[in-house]
């Protein structure tokens, strides 16, 4: 460790890791992946990544926010129907129930995962829900036995964004695995990339069926250029699955490493007085995709004046998600009070987080923090 140590140039909040392996099936994937091997890498992805999580069912797609909106479609979601949602997260989740023609209900989240809170949601239910979408904060596992049991006593769906959370694990149980229909993303500031891409898995072969249609302009799998329903171009490329598949191989290092890089934060920044860390409970794993910050009281800089200030000394950071419920087309929404989501979205920093990050640039990092929140 070097206690000496300043960084030539900016550190960045993500990035992932890129090695030999993808290198080699990417290559392999542009001199030999077409005509009759247009799908090898895609066939194989979806398989193995199913096999990870422990579906039956993997469907690759072109983002995760592609993967919640045939979500909604495969679910029979639509004009009517309410689906509860946290509005602390990125807009693309609220984004996905409105194209499905359903209306997003914003409940709050809990102060120590930073995800859907079970009480809040037992507020939000009316008539009109059809499904509880519970989301991995920056992939820290939500309660999800409790929020399955409001959903089995009211005869909704589940359905998990475990969008930043592969690897993670509730319970034992990996995430996506613990519900409906789920929805993973391999967005190139995730744990796992393939540049852009996402991934939705599920046990129910009916509700793949329909979503594997949709995908594909609504193709009828059994008669060539026939379309059952208007779909969508949401498939992943072959090339995108087999840089997927070495991500994938390699996905246990990346969440040891992710740990890793959390633990070093935890140790230097866990005693300074007013900020909260996204540690994970007794009942879960986190993947720790982005290791976060909230100032819980008032220092002499204020969430993005900080961010300012840590950026003059190289160190990129992010703003949490804003509450979605703040942005003008989601303002008058219908929500429960969700004051801990505007204390979160409003305070909120994720710290560089990427794969490659050493020890002596995540104390460095940590110090400068201490000093700033010291003034």
């Amino acid at each position: 460790m070097n206690s000496s140590y300043k960084p030539k140039k900016i550190i960045l909040t993500a990035g992932p890791s890129i090695g030999k392996k993808e290198i080699k099936y990417g290559l392999d994937a542009i001199e030999n992946g077409w005509n009759e091997n247009y799908a090898d890498y895609l066939i194989k992805f979806e398989n193995e990544f199913a096999k990870y999580i422990g579906v039956k069912y993997a469907l690759s797609v072109t983002s995760g926010t592609a993967a919640l909106h045939l979500a909604m479609l495969s679910l029979g979601i639509g004009p009517g129907d309410e689906v509860i949602m946290p509005d602390q997260t990125f807009i693309s989740i609220a984004n996905a129930i409105v194209w499905a023609g359903a209306t997003p209900v914003f409940a709050d989240i809990e102060m120590d995962t930073w995800c859907l809170d079970p009480e809040s949601v037992k507020k939000a239910i009316s008539k009109k829900t059809k499904a509880i979408l519970p989301i991995y904060t920056y992939g820290q596992p939500p309660r999800m036995n409790e929020i399955r049991k409001i959903a089995r006593d009211h005869g909704l769906f589940v359905v998990e964004d475990a969008c930043p959370a592969v690897g993670s694990l509730y319970k034992g149980k990996r995430a996506g695995s613990l519900s409906d229909i789920a929805a993973f993303s391999f967005q190139g500031a995730k744990i796992m990339v393939t540049g852009e891409g996402g991934m939705l898995v599920t046990n129910n072969k009916k509700w793949y069926e329909k979503a594997a249609s949709l995908r594909t302009h609504g193709r009828d799998p059994k008669k060539t250029f026939w379309h059952n329903d208007m779909g969508f171009m949401y498939r992943m490329s072959n090339l995108q699955a087999a840089i997927g598949l070495a991500q994938l191989e390699n996905i246990d290092s990346f969440v040891k490493k992710k740990r890793q890089i959390f633990h070093w934060y935890k140790k230097r920044l866990e005693k300074v007085d007013g900020i909260l860390l996204n540690d994970e409970n007794d009942w879960s794993e986190s993947n720790y995709w982005m290791c976060s910050i909230i100032l819980m009281k008032k220092f002499k800089y204020s969430r993005d004046q900080l961010r300012a200030e840590l950026l003059k000394r190289l160190i990129d950071t992010r703003p949490f998600f804003y509450p979605i419920t703040m942005f003008d087309m989601y303002k008058n929404a219908k929500k429960v009070d969700t004051k801990n989501s505007y204390h979160t979205g409003l305070n909120g920093i994720n710290l560089p987080s990427g794969i490659n990050l050493t020890q002596d640039e995540v104390n460095y990092i940590s110090n400068q923090v201490i000093d700033l929140l010291s003034a």
